[in-house]
């Protein structure tokens, strides 16, 4: 059996994608599983043991260049038992469609008809979660779900583990706090830089360390946290946002002790890697995406207006996440780690 997965563009979702492709092995042992994805979300998938490949695919989100696709998927012709597309774009189910493979499973989207031959009718009360609905594409419609459900679980090299620290100048001399204070998808995803700054400081204060982590847009957000500590305390706070590859990310994520991220790919990498997590929410809900790990404490204030999934407050407050002070934080960290732990 060999199948092709149309994966999806955002890192969270790609850790999570792997509670399909697990189900699929589980289904059908030994089955070849080919990710064609962004060249971004390589480091995420060579790391996940059920996968065999990951293909390339060069497109832009949005972008549509019909004879691309077309080229790409006359590429893929002959190779492949079963494609299951993850988005729900019409674009998404053009290179499938082009390399004729025999059996095209996806949820119905937008005018998908002719494009796939396996149309499944998305029922979000019976599949509220985001695991749910890509474990679901793995079994015939209306199948039970194995339970209890797979978890995302990313292998880690100790060799490249070692070349990452070595790179950065890290040791692991003292516990790991690695702070995640980014989130793509927008501000109101965003606790505020001064409550993770508070911390960061009395993490250092107990003999930690901090490490900070996202993307280049996310450096200045780091810049923000680490300069609102005192001198002799700034020092222990390395901002490695925008300094790694996603690769040496994940390799550095998994020398953790702990880690606090908002809801984002980082956090779904965390959890993947079993790292003890606290996850803060404002704007999204734990009930669609939680972190799916057994060292998890979700924090969050449940306030009347949230969640709203907007990128932006429509009231202009973010009470969401200004008013989530540290302490419940500081607290959640407490109890997953109240002794730190080595790291393996």
């Amino acid at each position: 059996m060999k199948i092709l997965i149309v994966g999806p563009s955002w890192v969270g979702d790609m850790v999570m994608a792997q509670t399909l492709f697990q189900c699929l092995q589980q289904r059908h042992p030994g089955c070849a599983i080919d990710v064609l994805a962004p060249e971004w979300s390589r480091p995420i998938l060579e790391r996940m043991p059920e996968v065999r490949q990951a293909l390339s695919f060069p497109l832009g989100h949005g972008v549509l260049e019909l004879a691309t696709r077309r080229k790409i998927g006359k590429s893929l012709a002959g190779q492949y038992d079963q494609a299951i597309l993850l988005p729900n774009s019409l674009k998404s189910a053009l290179v499938p469609f082009f390399a004729g493979i025999p059996k095209r499973t996806g949820w119905k989207g937008e005018l998908r008809y002719g494009l796939l031959n396996d149309i499944r009718i998305l029922d979000k009360e019976r599949y509220p979660l985001m695991i749910e609905r890509f474990m679901a594409l793995a079994f015939e419609p209306g199948a039970e779900l194995p339970q209890p459900y797979p978890r995302p679980a990313l292998q880690i090299d100790a060799q490249s583990r070692d070349a990452a620290l070595a790179k950065f100048g890290l040791s692991l001399d003292r516990p790991v706090l690695a702070l995640c204070p980014g989130a793509e998808f927008g501000e109101a995803k965003r606790w505020p830089s001064e409550h993770y700054a508070k911390v960061a400081e009395i993490k250092i204060r107990a003999g930690w360390q901090v490490w900070l982590f996202g993307s280049k847009n996310d450096h200045p957000v780091g810049e923000d946290i680490r300069s609102r500590l005192i001198p002799g305390l700034r020092e222990e706070a390395v901002n490695l946002a925008g300094e790694t590859s996603l690769a040496e990310a994940i390799d550095l994520l998994s020398c953790a002790t702990a880690v606090v991220s908002n809801d984002s790919g980082l956090m779904h990498v965390a959890a993947a890697l079993n790292r003890p997590l606290v996850a803060v929410y404002g704007s999204t809900s734990p009930g669609f995406t939680p972190p799916l790990a057994e060292q998890v404490e979700v924090v969050r204030l449940g306030l009347e207006c949230s969640p709203c999934f907007d990128r932006t407050c429509r009231f202009g407050h973010y009470n969401c996440l200004g008013q989530l002070k540290p302490r419940p934080v500081i607290e959640a960290l407490d109890r997953l780690v109240g002794d730190p732990v080595e790291v393996e």
